[in-house]
């Protein structure tokens, strides 16, 4: 573009040009939604292998004549039709949030600077970026006294690179420290972030723990149930047998073997949990993370925002040398004001002090990895403000001391020196001037929200850049366990023992941005889940590496769209919102998938049996209705929702082996003693099966009460009311179900004892088979 038609850096664009290029279709794209469109989530409800298979077992029940069988895809429809409803409301629960937390880009038109949405900006717009802002098109840097750039998207690396007046400026890129005017050069999908699928973020996290043991499951059926179903088909034929009792008697078995609402309430309790989190102000960025959170044993948290409400106060400027706090403070205010910084502190100097008109002919913003910024002011001497240790090669031993004092005290302590040259990593031969005193309160409820994370096995570690003094006396006042061990990071050297440093410290200050990252991967190594709380651009290496990250609304925008979890109105004490509701789902999803299981596991072990047995399938699809409902379905709908805040031990596969295997044998058990006294007494097909629909129930019943536990008034009430409803449904609705009057003293000598004699077996199956195996389990 000819240089004559660039947009003027004290205009930018105006209306008229604005139009024109959205005319020319030169206008960005909106951010990715975090959701799936309403057209996607009916397309994926409704287009499933098993909902392809019961389709087509319902067209082979159609074959039959007999309709009432049909109502397994009633069922069906019912399950989908709740699955969209709960997700598409969490949608829009989500999609609220993600637009009240959306950060928005100063941009220059017409002469003036505004706030604009990300699908606002068209080619040539000037945005105005300063530290913690991500480019969300590619540009050009057109004006800046230096700018820190995090272009980790393209290198790999994380080092800050600098950039100046005419560089080019990727997609994606964080702007680290500094201030700079940049001119958009490609937006929407000709830009570098769109070409690799808005990926800026390095999404490593798949999916969790539970989804994956649950879809592990669901592949090895589906290689499992048309072959079964299949052969169990064929085999009643060859024997003979009766073509629609074969066909119901195969959907039957193959209906029983799929799982489809352990798919259903887990995809469920996931949105649920979306959207309470998102009427309690928590953006859900990820479904998955719920549950990695529910997990969490180490929380780690940054100080600023978190344990502190992170509004700096500027309280004084304690001379070193010579000089009055009175000329301190003006050339603090001065050195502030020619940075262009915008950080925490540098708004505290200025609320306190104003900002002055000044000229530098250097500057160098200030870096979280290098933790000091500095100016060369018109007077010709070089200034540096930022933490001591970064500063001085070897901290004086009289300012050290003072240092400490005021650290003790709570003081966040920084220091201004005059240098000789801005060189990095640190100053040359810098000489003390001040030392600066912001003071940071403690957030009102900090006490009593890390107090409930200790009570809930949640051990918290504090990592942040300011003195760890400052930082263990802060911890220590928020009632943090272990604030006095403490370490210095600026003290540890290049390659410190970061398993050691992990194991015996809990305060962590003068931490880099790498540090952090490395801490985060001690404690995973260490066996732990962890969490990481951030808000700004000093977090971003640590919170691509927690397990789950939790990001304030008020921090930058890089933050934001890399974490986890948004905290819309920016309070920490909403984390146990959030820890409790994950926790709440997946104990919930881990016990009641048992329930599930039972009748997957004894499906597939009847019709293997029957593949070779001369009997008819013991069952009907009609007649597994009220079990599937009364003892699986709506109960587990009920018990999803119920508080369960215990710490996640990762029992799926042990509450598997012990309620739904024994559950599974005692039901293949007694249909085939069912089977046996049918033929000693001559029974028919009818009441064998109303026989083993009265079994197969009273034994799930038995394992719904165990998946209860521990009971309450509400639970006792649903387990009576479904116990009630079963019985209401042999006594008025057998006909419906296919199922034989139990109003016969001669069948009732034989269904009595058989009933009478349930729970004991049940228990002694559980006892032997349930703790074989589970040791079994524990030893591998």
């Amino acid at each position: 573009m000819p240089e004559r038609e660039l947009p003027l850096l004290d205009q930018g664009l105006d209306d008229a040009a604005v139009r024109q290029r959205i005319a020319a279709g030169q206008q960005n794209d909106p951010l990715p939604p975090l959701t799936r469109s309403v057209k996607q989530i009916f397309r994926d409800n409704l287009l499933t292998l098993f909902n392809l298979i019961n389709l087509l077992l319902g067209g082979l029940v159609l074959l039959t004549g007999s309709y009432k069988n049909l109502l397994f895809i009633g069922v069906v429809v019912f399950n989908t039709g709740i699955g969209i409803f709960q997700e598409i409301r969490s949608k829009r629960q989500v999609d609220k949030l993600a637009l009240l937390s959306e950060s928005k880009i100063n941009v220059r038109r017409n002469g003036q600077v505004a706030a604009h949405s990300q699908d606002d900006l068209v080619v040539d717009d000037l945005m105005i970026l300063g530290r913690g802002d991500q480019l969300p098109v590619d540009g050009r840097v057109r004006e800046t006294t230096g700018i820190e750039v995090d272009e980790s998207q393209i290198t790999g690396e994380s080092t800050p690179i600098m950039k100046a007046t005419g560089d080019d400026l990727i997609s994606g890129s964080v702007i680290l420290g500094g201030r700079a005017t940049v001119q958009a050069t490609t937006v929407g999908h000709g830009s570098f972030v769109k070409k690799l699928a808005n990926s800026a973020k390095e999404k490593k996290r798949g999916a969790s723990e539970l989804l994956t043991i649950i879809n592990r499951i669901i592949k090895v059926l589906t290689f499992t149930i048309i072959p079964l179903g299949v052969a169990l088909f064929v085999s009643a034929l060859l024997r003979g047998q009766d073509q629609n009792r074969a066909i119901l008697g195969t959907v039957a078995a193959v209906v029983g073997m799929i799982p489809e609402g352990l798919v259903l309430l887990t995809s469920v309790a996931l949105a649920a949990g979306a959207f309470t989190l998102g009427r309690r102000n928590v953006l859900v960025r990820e479904l998955p993370a719920i549950e990695a959170l529910a997990r969490v044993d180490v929380l780690c948290l940054d100080k600023t925002g978190t344990i502190t409400n992170g509004q700096l106060q500027f309280d004084r400027i304690e001379p070193v040398g010579h000089q009055t706090a009175e000329a301190l403070q003006t050339t603090l205010a001065q050195v502030v004001a020619a940075t262009g910084d915008d950080n925490e502190t540098a708004q505290a100097v200025k609320t306190a002090l104003g900002t002055p008109t000044v000229t530098a002919s250097e500057v160098l913003p200030f870096s979280s990895g290098r933790k000091w910024s500095g100016a060369r002011l018109a007077s010709g001497q070089a200034y540096v403000l930022g933490a001591p240790e970064f500063i001085f090669a070897t901290v004086p031993t009289d300012i050290k001391r003072r240092i400490t004092d005021l650290a003790a005290a709570g003081y966040r302590v920084l220091v201004l020196a005059q240098v000789d040259q801005l060189t990095t990593p640190q100053p040359t031969a810098p000489q003390a001037l001040g030392l600066l005193c912001i003071t940071d309160e403690l957030r009102p409820r900090a006490k009593d929200t890390f107090g409930y994370f200790a009570t809930q096995e949640v051990a918290l570690k504090v990592i942040s850049g300011d003195n760890p003094v400052t930082v263990a006396s802060i911890a220590k006042r928020a009632g943090i366990a272990g604030a006095d061990q403490l370490v210095d990071m600026s003290q540890v050297g290049a390659t410190p023992d970061y398993a050691k440093l992990v194991a015996n410290y809990n305060v962590f200050g003068r931490v880099t941005p790498s540090q952090k990252q490395s801490l985060i991967q001690a404690y995973q190594t260490a066996g732990h889940t962890v969490a990481m709380t951030g808000d700004g651009v000093n977090d971003l290496l640590a919170l691509r590496q927690a397990d789950c990250s939790i990001a304030m609304a008020s921090g930058s925008e890089a933050t934001k769209s890399l974490a986890d979890f948004v905290l819309v109105d920016s309070n920490f004490d909403a984390m146990i919102n959030v820890l409790n509701e994950g926790r709440r789902v997946i104990n919930n999803i881990e016990r009641v998938a048992s329930l599930y299981l039972i009748k997957t596991m004894y499906s597939v072990v009847l019709t293997l049996i029957f593949i070779f047995m001369s009997r008819s399938y013991p069952f009907e699809p009609i007649q597994l209705t009220p079990i599937s409902s009364l003892m699986v379905g709506i109960p587990t709908f009920f018990l999803a929702l119920q508080p369960n805040y215990a710490r996640i031990q990762g029992r799926f596969m042990q509450q598997v082996m012990e309620i739904a295997a024994p559950a599974a044998v005692c039901v293949v058990g007694y249909i085939l003693v069912i089977l046996a006294l049918g033929t000693q007494f001559h029974l028919d097909f009818a009441t064998t099966s109303t026989l083993s629909v009265l079994m197969t129930g009273l034994i799930s019943l038995n394992a719904l009460l165990r998946v209860a536990r521990p009971l309450n008034r509400f639970k006792i009430g649903l387990v009576a009311l479904m116990a009630g409803l079963f019985a209401v449904v042999f006594l008025f609705f057998g006909s419906i179900f296919s199922l034989v009057s139990l109003l016969n003293w001669q069948l009732a000598l034989i269904y009595i004892p058989l009933m009478i004699s349930v729970q004991p077996i049940f228990l002694v199956v559980q006892e032997v088979l349930g703790k074989r195996i589970l040791s079994r389990i524990r030893w591998r």
